[in-house]
């Protein structure tokens, strides 16, 4: 499995704990754009090769610039068509959709430059940060960011097959996974979740 660190500029400390919490259980590589040592530059084609990508959080506008500058969206799309499992949390599951709501440029802000394999918007941190809900609510309804739109609070996932949700999964009681259609007025459905 493949550790995408670009969100956080390959941030060694990121890097390190996600080695040791893979150390033993799996083969695992990072994707340094960066090249900050002792991690060099890879050639993004590494990616062909791997059974699962993890994508980390930080920016989504940088991820997605940098990804683009250097050829990863191209490679991504391959993995997709491949069979590789993909994976990310914040500006790593941001990324993967057409549009998303993001902090990278300080505060919240609509970003529709996603990878777009996934239809509609992202929403990470849905009611773990101040501001996330509302003004996601109030980007899907007004049309600023695509419908559907997915939130998605801390310490949930969302499993896809072929860009559809099959299903959620939480870690915690509180963390679930809602879908907003747009209609105004018409309150975010939580969606069915099982507890890890």
């Amino acid at each position: 499995m493949c550790f995408v660190p670009t969100a956080s500029g390959d941030n060694p400390d990121y890097i390190r704990r996600f080695e040791a919490a893979f150390d033993g259980r799996a083969e695992t590589y990072v994707l340094s754009l960066f090249g900050q040592s002792p991690w060099d530059y890879q050639d993004p084609q590494m990616l062909l090769g791997m059974d699962l990508i993890y994508v980390g959080g930080g920016s989504t506008a940088n991820l997605l610039a940098l990804w683009r500058r250097h050829g990863v969206d191209d490679i991504m799309q391959w993995t997709v068509s491949d069979g590789t499992i993909l994976a990310g949390v914040s500006a790593g599951a941001n990324c993967w959709f057409e549009a998303s709501s993001t902090d990278s440029f300080g505060s919240l802000a609509p970003l529709d430059e996603g990878l777009g394999f996934i239809p509609g918007s992202a929403c990470p941190h849905y009611h773990g940060e101040p501001g996330r809900a509302e003004t996601f609510r109030t980007w899907i309804e007004s049309g600023r960011l695509p419908g559907p739109g997915l939130a998605i609070d801390a310490h949930a996932a969302v499993v896809f097959e072929e860009a559809t949700a099959t299903s959620v999964i939480a870690e915690e009681p509180e963390a679930h996974a809602y879908l907003l259609d747009g209609v105004v007025g018409t309150p975010p459905r939580c969606l069915p979740r099982q507890m890890l």
